[in-house]
């Protein structure tokens, strides 16, 4: 009884009270209905701003660039022959086939409309379009630079915003283009005639070469993109292939150590990247002043000191990033220009330069790598005895952005750790310095080298220097901020070497890559410069033939060489003799 009750009081009994069967609640689709019969005005003009953004978005999508410096309105207004062709295939389509392919077409074009920010961002700061076979674990170098310069909070709001952004997108591409395809045929006579004009107006416009400020008014931008990346995809398999026979080839592949470098035998040889030292830190007027003055000090300082610098340039086989690229085409002498190729010679037995100083028997090799803060399995290819990595030279100071520690302290902890040491071999040393790693804030200053400590110092230093977040999206500031990094890279180098180098120390020194464009320009060249230094006058005498400049600035004129060249000069000039080998 008590549940005969309850039940005839529930909610549900009471909505069934009354004559007639239980009422059922109005569908989405007949609320709309009824909103719109009771705000007819409200419902146009809504309906009519959805159809102008969905048209809107489309055609934004088909005319976007894949470089920020082509970001122009004049890019907008063209005529994307995408959209004619699109249009026409919509209306000869029956209804089904229609919806698949408006849903296909949406999903390819924000895939597309992902590609070029992608290709934005990597023209921008490393030179070249994005890759889509090789590229996508550069991602998570990116997020972690971001981490490294800017936070973790920002590096993850900025990892969430890129997910939420693709998957806006993907949907809002694809809902654009089935409410297109749809508006199409409610009125075929009408969209057929204008199809028919649009179509009529892109020919004579391409035809005639039409232009709205230099721009052409007819436009295939998309289908122009689309087949560049599908060549680009081709061309990356084919690469792959031919590169491992490449790189299976090596003029001193069979050399034995006995003919490798004897001309250098009891030298204690050091190579020395620093980061992002390129061209125009040397030549642009906004940058070159404070750097040109560093060289011309360091130089004379050196020469105080009894040593002497020939210089010249090498194209690298990077741009703006991916420094390990930059190293391995100046150690192995193989153009190794992306990902896949890195890990083929990483995975082969090419003759790098490190590991012809270790085949003589008659060197100890280390590398001191402070930008590396986890395993780094190229160790066993360069053939390096002993890798110190940012944890294991001992500094407690603070981090500058992206880069663990100043150079100044990770070249005195290679003194203190390695160079200082009593050994029965010279040591080859490969040294890469990380002070002038974008974004360029803070930067560190020169300290006392007897107060270097662990490198506690630091801290008030870069307490008070720039923060990121103010430099790097200013192309005036990021200028003048990257040569200060490079003018206090090259004054740490120059005052080791003062201050601890021998009779027998030979530096060679180089950039890996130019700095990013916004720095750098847009059309600047991939040229780096390159320093050997020595108080030996014989290694000096060994390059004469090279026409390389003397002191630490290399001459506009100077000499350019690929950077995959100076490996086979380099062994060449100090006495190797080939043996190639052949795979």
């Amino acid at each position: 009884m008590s549940e005969t009750l309850a039940e005839s009081t529930s909610p549900e009994a009471e909505a069934t009270v009354g004559d007639g069967p239980p009422r059922s609640r109005p569908s989405l689709r007949a609320r709309l209905g009824r909103l719109r019969e009771q705000h007819p005005v409200a419902a146009r003009n809504i309906r009519w701003t959805v159809n102008v953004l969905a048209a809107l978005l489309v055609l934004g999508a088909l005319l976007l660039p894949n470089k920020v410096t082509h970001l122009h309105a004049r890019e907008f207004v063209r005529i994307p022959v995408e959209a004619i062709l699109g249009a026409a295939v919509a209306l000869v389509l029956p209804r089904r086939p229609r919806l698949a392919v408006a849903v296909v077409s949406g999903v390819a074009l924000g895939v597309m409309t992902i590609m070029n920010l992608l290709d934005m961002g990597f023209n921008d700061y490393l030179g070249r379009p994005f890759n889509p076979i090789l590229d996508w674990e550069l991602l998570n170098d990116a997020q972690s630079y971001i981490s490294d310069s800017m936070g973790s909070a920002v590096a993850v709001g900025a990892a969430v915003g890129a997910g939420v952004l693709v998957l806006l997108l993907l949907s809002l591409m694809t809902l654009a283009m089935v409410r297109l395809s749809g508006l199409l045929i409610l009125d075929r006579r009408t969209a057929t005639r204008g199809t028919l004009v649009a179509a009529t107006v892109w020919v004579t416009c391409s035809a005639l070469g039409l232009q709205v400020f230099g721009t052409p008014l007819a436009s295939e931008h998309t289908a122009s993109l689309t087949a560049i990346q599908a060549k680009q995809v081709v061309q990356t398999v084919r690469d792959e292939a031919a590169f491992e026979k490449v790189a299976k080839v090596d003029a001193f592949g069979n050399t034995p150590g006995s003919q490798l470098v004897p001309d250098l035998r009891g030298k204690d040889m050091i190579f020395t990247f620093i980061e992002s030292y390129g061209r125009s830190a040397v030549e642009d007027k906004g940058i070159a002043p404070g750097v040109d003055k560093t060289l011309a000090t360091s130089t004379a300082a050196l020469a105080k000191a009894g040593f002497h610098a020939k210089s010249g340039w090498l194209t690298s086989a990077t741009y703006g990033g991916s420094s390990w690229l930059g190293h391995s085409t100046t150690l192995t002498g193989l153009w190794i220009d992306n990902q896949q190729r890195y890990r083929t010679v990483m995975a082969s037995n090419h003759l790098s330069l490190t590991r012809a100083f270790k085949k003589t028997g008659d060197w100890d090799t280390v590398g001191v790598m402070p930008g590396v803060q986890k395993g780094w399995p190229e160790q066993q290819y360069y053939d390096l005895d002993k890798v110190y990595n940012a944890f294991q030279l001992g500094y407690q100071g603070p981090k500058f952005s992206w880069s663990t520690m100043p150079d100044q302290y990770a070249l005195e902890a290679y003194q203190r750790q390695v160079h200082s040491k009593k050994r029965d071999k010279p040591l080859m040393s490969e040294i890469i310095l990380t002070s002038s790693h974008q974004p360029w804030a803070p930067i560190p200053k020169m300290v006392p080298w007897d107060k270097l400590g662990d490198g506690s110092i630091f801290k008030p230093i870069q307490k008070a220097g720039n923060k990121a977040s103010d430099i790097i999206a200013d192309s005036t500031r990021s200028k003048q901020e990257y040569g200060k990094s490079i003018s206090y890279s090259v004054t740490s180098l120059t005052q080791w070497l003062e201050r601890y180098g021998s009779a027998d120390t030979v530096l060679v020194f180089l950039g890996d890559h130019q700095p990013i464009a916004r720095v750098s320009g847009e059309n600047a060249s991939r040229d780096v410069p390159i320093s050997i230094v020595a108080k030996d006058p014989k290694v000096l005498d060994k390059i004469a033939s090279w026409n390389w400049t003397d002191g630490l600035k290399p001459a506009h004129n100077a000499p350019v060489w690929k950077m995959s060249s100076f490996r086979d000069r380099f062994l060449t000039a100090y006495g190797s003799t080939p043996h190639p080998s052949k795979g």
